[in-house]
């Protein structure tokens, strides 16, 4: 019998809690929170990825906007710098406290297929957290989950459209929806009322469906947005599969729950549809 590839918690127990109960209850009251509608079919979505405390709320608010398929690619970028540039896991599960989660390994082939530069590359996952902390949510909103994970090192605009491109091929010949979830922070580190007008421009363009302008912005304004690179392959991707719309579901900064203005993160939760 085949030894499945598992690949376990790194950041369970610090950014979000270890034990399933709590975890599961901390999860579903920020999706309470943020219920005010009947949920919406997305193409893809933006979703924090720190610590709960911080950013759960956010987090809460886009997964609770929309449905959640059976079926997603979640793209994350890859802080710690550990494995290939462009890094996708294609067997296997992940594991969180809420139970295993297999990864779709006919969505990543026929990924893999569609992008030869993607590469199969365990180390780049390991403990990565920003495609972990969304799992949880994902899960809770779908408990049937499948999904391939993807760690992108590089924020070279062609290759990243050419990601996008590829994604919208693969998604538009499923027979089933596909949620596409890019995992990002927004500017780091800076004031408060910098970090809101910094932001602001990278939201906007976003809002406009516009992946050249976001990445343009970004680079242009010094905007330290974790996860450009996977927003703009999702952007790509949702322009290619006919989106017409995004909404800015919630923003809020680290300085909202801690207090302290002279330092912030950003957040934004996005919905493309």
């Amino acid at each position: 019998m085949a030894t499945v590839t598992v690949r376990h918690p790194a950041v369970a127990g610090r950014f979000y809690p270890r034990n399933p109960d709590d975890l599961r209850a901390e999860v579903e009251n920020y999706l309470r929170l943020s219920e005010t509608a009947a949920p919406i079919k997305a193409i893809g979505c933006i979703s924090p990825h720190a610590g709960y405390m911080f950013s759960g709320h956010v987090a809460g608010a886009v997964f609770a906007r929309i449905e959640v398929p059976h079926r997603c690619f979640v793209l994350c970028p890859n802080h710690t710098g550990m494995g290939r540039q462009l890094a996708v896991m294609s067997e296997g599960a992940w594991e969180t406290p809420l139970g295993l989660v297999p990864v779709d390994h006919e969505l990543a082939a026929a990924l893999r297929a569609n992008f030869p530069a993607l590469h199969d590359d365990f180390a780049a996952h390991r403990v990565e957290h920003a495609v972990e902390v969304e799992l949880p949510f994902l899960q809770t909103r779908q408990p049937r989950l499948t999904f391939v994970p993807i760690a992108l090192g590089t924020r070279q605009f062609e290759v990243l459209d050419q990601l996008g491109r590829a994604l919208a091929e693969v998604v538009a010949k499923q027979p089933d929806p596909i949620l596409i979830v890019a995992s990002s922070d927004m500017n780091h580190y800076q004031s408060d009322a910098v970090t809101r007008a910094k932001d602001q421009k990278a939201i906007e363009r976003i809002l406009s469906l516009d992946p050249a302008g976001l990445y343009e912005v970004v680079v242009q304004q010094d905007i330290s947005m974790c996860g450009l690179a996977p927003a703009v392959a999702m952007l790509t991707a949702a322009r290619h599969l006919g989106a017409i719309s995004a909404e800015l579901v919630r923003y809020a900064t680290s300085g909202d729950i801690s207090g302290d203005r002279a330092m912030v993160v950003g957040y934004a939760g996005m919905v493309v549809s």
